[in-house]
């Protein structure tokens, strides 16, 4: 039996946001759930869980059914050229700054008696 598993209720939120968004821009398009499915390759029954929020599909193929409908990503319309780059590439900055791997500060025991 497969487990299930839980998200939380931002996570949910988010992804019917998301999905629905995608499903707005998709109709204003006039296109079919078909014919998104077309252009970024997979089943028209994967847009419609992308569309309806379901939380266990690829968040890459989520973010290419958003790309080519021209959905903005992170504030940024995917349309202006280059800017979704330039918001990768100020994030692997920031990345940069920080240490490679998260550590946890070891606890000194007080064991003085």
């Amino acid at each position: 039996m497969k487990r299930r598993r839980t998200y939380m209720p931002a996570t949910q939120h988010a992804l019917s946001a998301l999905g629905a968004q995608i499903a707005i821009r998709r109709r204003e398009l006039r296109w079919t759930a078909a014919e998104l499915a077309g252009r970024i390759g997979v089943t028209p029954q994967l847009i419609t869980r992308i569309e309806h929020g379901a939380p266990g599909t690829a968040v890459g193929t989520v973010f290419e059914a958003a790309v080519v409908c021209g959905v903005p990503l992170f504030g940024v319309d995917p349309a202006e050229r280059g800017a979704l780059a330039s918001v990768a590439e100020q994030e692997r900055n920031r990345l940069a700054l920080l240490p490679a791997r998260a550590r946890r500060k070891s606890v000194a025991v007080d064991d003085d008696f």
